[in-house]
């Protein structure tokens, strides 16, 4: 679908939803834009840098698991890659040099969920969400209450800053003002020996989104993040809030968000996505006019290009019910992660602007 086409669609998205359920599926309102759409059938879908964990919550859920357990399984492993910076360990730090760790999940059968936010010290914060899901009538918790609440249920305190995520936080720290007295590269009269490719600063939203579905039709979601590189201490985003970078509706589907979350959090991404695929659109089509709505919600100058689209990305994916599942991004070249009964693989996601 041309870039014309799709906004046109966009335009008419909301007239065109409207069929009843039948046997708790939607019922011939959408149209397939990408082959997700047209999927049925155990999946597992998760942002671009969540290929392990799609495969290892996927074996999980075929294996008879339930799927809260197999998508936090999955998350676990990228949470602990030490070479992956966007989640738990290894993950960027915020402005003062320390990782803080954010996580929310959600179980469809039961509709319950659990949540950390600013949680130090802890590798995995999925699994402290889950277990925040799992015993307690709480869903949120959030910093040294959070990390004591790991500690209570066995979890190791290790320090998450790896070398190679501090020497990035370092040179944000030398660059981060030319007037202050950390000197710059092109500065110090002593050059640091260094790779060629170590110059460079890495910044990431820093976040997984992993949701799955089993054959009886049962759902789950969790996203889990560092953060914002380099954020102001005791920042939030959307991975957290329920919601907002995730949420599940056993009912309908499952919906998650990478990118700028304070946008994600303005305009409810995740379950805004869940109740557009409710009123009869696909999943890419339900992404595609969330994705939209947040475009058009964007007001701040700061935050739009010259031709007043919003300057900044977002990634939303979604998951139905029967298996179907869709993903879209605000602009560029984004894929995400899939699998199915076909195996694991990378597909691309629909993009609002060209």
């Amino acid at each position: 679908m041309d870039h014309i086409k799709r906004r046109a669609f966009l335009g008419m998205a909301g007239a065109c939803a409207g069929a009843a359920w039948a046997h708790g599926r939607r019922a011939g309102a959408s149209r397939s834009l990408a082959p997700g759409d047209d999927h049925r059938g155990p999946a597992v879908i998760a942002s671009g840098n969540g290929r392990p964990a799609t495969s290892r919550a996927y074996q999980m859920i075929m294996d008879g698991h339930d799927p809260v357990d197999a998508v936090v399984a999955g998350v676990n492993t990228v949470e602990s890659d030490p070479n992956d910076m966007s989640v738990g360990y290894g993950g960027l730090p915020n402005e003062d040099g320390v990782v803080q760790l954010d996580a929310s999940v959600m179980h469809g059968p039961t509709h319950k969920a659990g949540a950390v936010a600013a949680i130090e010290n802890i590798k995995n914060p999925a699994s402290v969400a889950l277990l925040v899901l799992k015993r307690t009538d709480h869903v949120l918790i959030v910093g040294e209450g959070a990390k004591r609440f790991a500690l209570a249920h066995g979890f190791k305190e290790e320090n998450l800053l790896t070398d190679r995520a501090r020497e990035a936080w370092l040179r944000w720290k030398y660059n981060a003002n030319p007037n202050d007295d950390w000197l710059d590269y092109d500065q110090m009269d002593f050059q640091i020996q260094q790779e060629g490719a170590a110059r460079e600063i890495p910044y990431t939203y820093g976040t997984i989104n992993c949701s799955g579905v089993n054959e009886a039709g049962d759902l789950a979601s969790v996203t889990t993040t560092s953060g914002l590189s380099y954020k102001i201490p005791g920042r939030v985003g959307d991975s957290p809030i329920v919601g907002a970078g995730m949420f599940c509706d056993n009912a309908v589907g499952a919906a998650g968000a990478t990118g700028r979350g304070e946008a994600v959090i303005q305009n409810c991404g995740a379950f805004s996505v869940v109740r557009e695929m409710e009123n009869g659109l696909s999943p890419t089509e339900a992404c595609l006019k969330v994705m939209k709505r947040i475009a058009d919600r964007t007001k701040q100058k700061r935050l739009l290009n010259e031709r007043g689209e919003p300057n900044f990305n977002v990634v939303l994916y979604a998951l139905r019910k029967d298996g179907a599942y869709g993903s879209a991004v605000m602009r560029g070249d984004r894929s995400f992660a899939v699998t199915t009964s076909e195996g694991t693989r990378l597909e691309k996601c629909m993009p609002l602007f060209e």
